[in-house]
């Protein structure tokens, strides 16, 4: 009996901070979840994010054996350094040729331009031939005219006896000799115009030549870009600055064009895909605030603000998207891809230790 009217005032006791830590809890609890509950309508979060960043692929333009790598895995890079070469022996080859190639085509035209020139010479000296003639033709024509007359005369006067015979056999042989002055002029003439005719089918196929020969320019001079730009590809640069990473190549390895061999990680661009449940997204708008997290550095909290949505889930983006129509149906809640970008209030030097594929906390402001 002593023992048990001792006891019960520490029973009593012990009720009574049991009952204290039970209304803290109540309380703590239901603050916490005030603040929750008012945290959530003003905010859409997610741990389903990851840090982006522009990866350009290294891809070689034409092939060869490489000759000399000067960069090694993880090496920062500036736009237009080189990253490797490909022996070039073969493209200088090529150059060679198509320098060949042009001086040939360059010295077949300046040959048919000489032709067409002289063609063209010859063209205006028969047409000047032409023109003589004719003018020695209707000259001729004239004396033959009156000599013609002459004769009539002179055969008149013989037929009366009023000259002797020789004047008239020698009116006679005077229309004659012009007569025939005049065939052998129109004879001249018309061989002069074959003549013409045949310089002026000359100079039309020499004309011909000479814009083949120019054709022939073109393309070479087009072969001989191409070499040198081939030349030039031998030695493959950075096309952004960056880091390179996950370098395979070796001097004298074989690579081809269009092979994939390395990726350079661009710095000058971050952002972040979050990956929001689909009935996360009434409230989100492009331009809101956002904070963000990434697990490798909980202590700096990042700045940015909604730029775009996915135009599709990313189930959609799958080898193998879900097809709803087959078998039977469970729904299962979708996510869709948010692009944040970073703003300019975050410092530099915090940026510059985010990787691509880093995991990250996304708070969005939606209010």
């Amino acid at each position: 009996m002593e023992n048990t009217v001792e006891n019960a005032p520490e029973k009593k006791g012990t009720n009574k901070k049991f009952t204290i830590v039970l209304v803290a809890l109540v309380i703590f609890g239901g603050a916490y979840g005030a603040y929750k509950y008012m945290h959530g309508q003003a905010h859409e979060t997610t741990d389903d994010a990851q840090v982006e960043k522009n990866m350009s692929p290294i891809i070689p333009r034409v092939g060869g054996f490489i000759s000399k790598v000067y960069v090694k895995d993880n090496d920062l890079v500036k736009k237009g350094d080189t990253l490797f070469t490909i022996e070039s022996q073969d493209y200088q080859v090529r150059v060679d040729e198509a320098l060949a190639s042009l001086a040939a085509a360059q010295s077949s035209f300046d040959v048919s331009k000489a032709d067409v020139s002289a063609s063209s010479a010859n063209v205006a000296i028969s047409d000047a031939t032409i023109q003589s003639n004719l003018g020695s033709i209707d000259a001729a024509r004239i004396r033959a005219k009156q000599a013609n007359n002459d004769y009539i005369r002179y055969q008149n006067l013989y037929n009366n006896q009023s000259i002797t015979k020789q004047q008239y056999e020698q009116a006679l042989t005077a229309k004659l000799e012009a007569d025939k002055q005049v065939e052998i002029l129109q004879q001249q003439r018309n061989a002069s115009a074959s003549q013409r005719n045949a310089v002026v089918s000359k100079t039309t196929v020499a004309s011909k030549q000479t814009s083949v020969a120019e054709a022939n320019i073109k393309r070479a001079n087009a072969q001989l870009e191409a070499a040198k730009l081939n030349l030039s590809y031998t030695a493959v640069l950075a096309s952004v600055d960056g880091q390179v990473s996950n370098i395979k190549v070796q001097p004298g390895q074989m690579v081809n064009p269009g092979q994939s061999l390395f990726y350079i990680v661009d710095n000058i661009e971050t952002w972040v895909v979050a990956n929001f449940k689909e009935t996360q997204l009434e409230k989100i708008k492009p331009g809101q605030k956002v904070g963000i997290k990434v697990d490798a550095y909980p202590a700096i909290e990042f700045e940015g603000e909604v730029n775009s949505f996915s135009p599709a889930t990313g189930s959609r983006f799958s080898l193998l998207p879900p097809d709803n129509a087959t078998g039977n149906f469970v729904k299962t809640v979708q996510r869709l891809p948010v692009k944040i970008k970073l703003t300019k209030d975050n410092k530099a030097e915090n940026v510059a230790l985010l990787r691509p594929g880093m995991n990250a906390d996304v708070d969005v402001h939606v209010q």
